[in-house]
C-alpha cells in the first residue's frame, strides 16, 4: 500500500518557519492591510474640481445655488470656501474659483 520512500506523514519541506519568521511576515501583511485601508479611507485619487470665473453680482451663495441646486447651499458654500482657501465670503471679480464635484 504504501510506495518505497513515502510514509504516512503529509507532505512538508525540511525548514520549519520560525516564530520571529512568523511575526515578521504577520506584521508585515499587517502594514499592508492598513496602508491600503488608509488608501481606501482618504479616497485614493484627488477630488474633482470644475472651475468658475467669478462675473459682476456673483456671491458663494449665488454660484453655490446656481451650480448644486438639489444640495443644501449652506455646505456647498462651505466646500467652496475649503477648495479655495477663502477666510471669509468675499470674492472678487474675474476671480476663478474651483468647485467640489
Amino acid at each position: 500500500m504504501y510506495a518505497t520512500g513515502y510514509g504516512t506523514h503529509p507532505l512538508r519541506s525540511g525548514r520549519r518557519v520560525r516564530p520571529f519568521g512568523r511575526l515578521v511576515v504577520v506584521l508585515l501583511l499587517a502594514l499592508a492591510v492598513s496602508l491600503s485601508l488608509a488608501v481606501v479611507a482618504h479616497g485614493g485619487t484627488a477630488p474633482a474640481y470644475s472651475t468658475v470665473v467669478v462675473q459682476p453680482g456673483d456671491t458663494l451663495w449665488s454660484i453655490a445655488a446656481e451650480h448644486y441646486p438639489s444640495s443644501d447651499v449652506r455646505a456647498r458654500v462651505q466646500d467652496i470656501e475649503i477648495a479655495n482657501q477663502l477666510n471669509s465670503p468675499v470674492i472678487g471679480v474675474g476671480e476663478t474659483l474651483r468647485l467640489p464635484a
